[in-house]
């Protein structure tokens, strides 16, 4: 929370008690909004242009998850709609395996998908997302290349004050903190992710986990809060043409 001392004393006046009136949202500067918002500081997150902004997001994120069986470059362009992203794709390919391939990689997600503002987040390449993930995008979510995201994993960058009176249900401010998940690492199932926290390279966060504080680069954590299980150690020789049948690997799940 960083308003100022005298900004803090204005808020809580305008927000203590059920019995006070909303702020006038329609009022406010709406770029230093935006700009509190994305620096983690306490902001109106019911300001008309972000409530636009929401509303695009979901009509964008629907017709994601209503899509279908579509060639691999429309479901790219349809999560390039909710991303905001207005760079063109490559030229199209004439056969369809090939222009699939072409866009490789592009982020492979797995629907349904829930962002409230889309353009928070950025993915590397060759990302993979599980279905029905969540991502509460108030501040930037990133999440680096060849990253695996199991499926009804929760992403939230945004958060709420803890005195109820400045809380103020939808009457009162709201902030912020930014997630960053590094290149390389596989969250399982239902892993939520809490605002602030920094997940290093390479690291596998166990089925169910709650991750509240930052990760060093290769571990496995699992629990509720997530704690360090054991170092993983990289070997170091990547992925190759074609796998052995008789390579041999540990299961961390």
């Amino acid at each position: 929370m960083r308003f100022t001392h005298t900004d803090h004393a204005q808020t809580h006046t305008r927000c203590s008690g059920t019995q006070q009136s909303a702020m006038n949202t329609h009022s406010i500067d709406r770029e230093e909004n935006r700009r509190r918002m994305r620096n983690g500081e306490l902001y109106w997150a019911f300001a008309p242009d972000l409530i636009a902004d929401r509303k695009r997001c979901k009509a964008a994120c629907d017709k994601l998850n209503s899509a279908g069986d579509v060639s691999r470059r429309t479901l790219v362009g349809l999560w390039k709609d909710i991303n905001g992203d207005t760079v063109p794709l490559p030229p199209m390919r004439a056969r369809r395996d090939e222009d699939s391939a072409l866009l490789e990689n592009y982020p492979w997600i797995e629907t349904p998908i829930k962002m409230d503002y889309g353009y928070n987040v950025k993915l590397g390449e060759n990302v993979y997302i599980g279905s029905n993930s969540t991502w509460v995008d108030t501040c930037l979510i990133t999440v680096g290349s060849r990253t695996i995201i199991g499926p009804n994993c929760c992403f939230y960058s945004g958060e709420h004050p803890l005195d109820p009176s400045l809380r103020n249900g939808t009457r009162g401010p709201e902030s912020g903190k930014p997630i960053t998940i590094g290149d390389d690492c596989y969250l399982g199932g239902n892993v939520i992710v809490l605002p602030g926290v920094t997940i290093g390279r390479g690291v596998t966060v166990g089925a169910g986990s709650v991750v509240t504080k930052d990760v060093p680069d290769y571990v496995c954590i699992a629990g509720n809060p997530a704690r360090i299980i054991k170092k993983v150690t990289p070997s170091g020789d990547g992925l190759t043409p074609a796998l052995s049948t008789n390579f041999n690997y540990t299961s961390t799940m």
